[in-house]
C-alpha cells in the first residue's frame, strides 16, 4: 500500500480504527445493555474527531525505515490514537473540563446520564469513575489494537521497550503538570519540562521511535536522527497547544475562551509573563488567574498583561526556532526521501495549527 499524502495516510488510520471500534464495541453490548452509553461516548470521542497525530508520525516513522505500510501495520501504527484518548479522557478529568471538542467532556457526559436517570449517589462522582474507567479501557485497546495486528511476533516485541517507554513518559508528564499547578510554579524550566514528556515526547519523538521498531529493521542512528526533529518540534507542538489554550478561538478549539486562564494552567507562557510583569500586574494578574468564573472582560485583561510583558512574542520566537530545529535534523541521512517529505509537511502543521 502506498500513500502519496498525509490525507491518504489519515483516511487508511481512520478505517483502521472504524473496524476495531466496531468489533470492540460489540462485544461490550453483549457484556450488557448498561455499557451501551460506554460504547457511544467511545464511539464519538475516537471517530467523530481528531487530527491522528500520533499515528501518522507513527507511519512516516515506520515507513522512513524501510517499513512497509499494510493493514496489518496500520493496525498496530493506529493503536496509539487510543492511548491519546486515554491521556485525554484523563486529562479533562484532573483539569476539572467541562467541554471537549466542543462536546460535554466524558466526565461530564455521564455525570448528565446519573441526573438524568435519577441514579443514587453523587452524579459527579460517578461521571468521574466513569471517565477513568473509560480512559482506562482505551489504554487496554491500545494494546489489544497492537497485539492483534498480525504483524510477525519479532517486530512486535522489538517494539514493546519503546511502547512502554512512551507510556511510562506520558503519565510522569501529566503527574508533573499536575505538581507544577500545585506548587504554583513560576519556572520557565520546569514549564518545559512538563511540555516536554507531558506531549512533546509522546506526541512525535516517541511515536516516530515505535514506527521505525515495528519495521523489520531500523538503526540506532535512524532513532537518534528522529529524535533530533522530534523532540524540539514535540515542545514546538506543545507550546503551540499553550498559545491556543490562551489565545484559541472557541469555534475553532472546541472549548471555552481562555480556557487555560480559569483553569491556572502553569505553562511555558504564564511563566515567561509572571518573570516580566511589575508589581502592580502581578497582583491583577494573580487575582484573575486560575478564577473559575472568569468573564470575557477578566480573560481579556491576562490577554493584555501577557502580551505587554512579551511573553507571547517570546514563545513565537521559542516556536520558530524549534521548529527550524527540527527542519534542520531532516537534513541527516539515513530516512526516505519522501518520509522526509511528510516530516516537514508535518512540522508546519503541528506548529501553525489554531486548534
Amino acid at each position: 500500500m502506498n500513500f502519496g499524502s498525509i490525507s491518504e495516510l489519515t483516511t487508511a488510520i481512520n478505517s483502521q480504527l472504524d473496524t476495531f471500534f466496531e468489533r470492540e464495541s460489540r462485544y461490550l453490548a453483549d457484556v450488557g445493555s448498561e455499557l451501551l452509553p460506554v460504547c457511544e461516548a467511545m464511539g464519538h470521542f475516537l471517530l467523530d474527531s481528531g487530527k491522528r497525530l500520533r499515528p501518522l508520525f507513527a507511519a512516516i516513522g515506520h515507513s522512513g525505515v524501510g517499513g512497509e505500510i499494510t493493514p496489518q501495520s496500520l493496525q498496530a501504527l493506529a493503536s496509539l490514537e487510543l492511548v491519546h484518548v486515554c491521556a485525554l479522557i484523563h486529562d479533562d478529568v484532573m483539569d476539572e473540563s467541562d467541554t471537549r471538542r466542543g462536546a460535554p467532556s466524558i466526565h461530564k457526559k455521564f455525570e448528565a446520564i446519573h441526573e438524568s436517570e435519577g441514579l443514587h449517589g453523587r452524579a459527579s462522582q460517578f461521571g468521574i469513575s466513569a471517565a477513568i474507567l473509560m480512559g482506562d479501557l482505551a489504554l487496554i485497546w491500545a494494546a489489544k489494537m497492537l497485539h492483534e495486528s498480525q504483524l510477525p511476533a519479532h517486530q512486535i516485541l522489538q517494539s514493546l521497550p519503546i511502547y512502554d517507554e512512551m507510556r511510562v513518559e506520558l503519565m510522569a508528564g501529566q503527574y508533573l503538570d499536575v505538581y507544577e499547578q500545585a506548587v504554583a510554579s513560576e519556572s520557565i524550566e520546569r514549564s518545559l519540562k512538563v511540555a516536554r514528556f507531558k506531549s512533546g515526547k509522546y506526541s512525535i519523538e516517541r511515536p516516530l521511535h515505535f514506527g521505525a521498531t515495528l519495521a523489520p529493521k531500523y538503526s540506532l542512528d535512524q532513532l537518534r536522527m528522529y529524535s533530533n526533529y522530534g523532540l524540539p518540534l514535540g515542545e514546538a507542538f506543545q507550546l503551540r497547544d499553550d498559545v491556543i489554550g490562551v489565545f484559541g478561538d472557541p469555534a475553532k478549539t472546541g472549548k471555552p475562551a481562555g480556557d487555560d486562564l480559569r483553569e491556572g494552567k502553569r505553562t511555558v507562557i504564564i511563566a515567561m509573563t509572571l518573570e516580566k510583569i511589575d508589581e502592580a500586574s502581578r497582583k491583577k494578574f494573580q487575582s484573575l488567574f486560575g478564577n473559575k468564573e472568569l468573564d470575557s472582560d477578566g480573560i481579556d485583561s491576562l490577554r493584555e498583561i501577557i502580551k505587554a510583558s512579551g511573553a507571547l512574542d517570546r514563545v513565537e520566537l521559542l516556536i520558530e526556532e524549534m521548529t527550524f530545529s527540527a527542519h534542520k535534523a531532516l537534513k541527516a541521512d539515513g530516512i526516505g526521501s519522501h518520509a522526509k517529505n511528510l516530516l516537514a509537511e508535518m512540522a508546519e502543521a503541528a506548529t501553525q495549527r489554531s486548534a
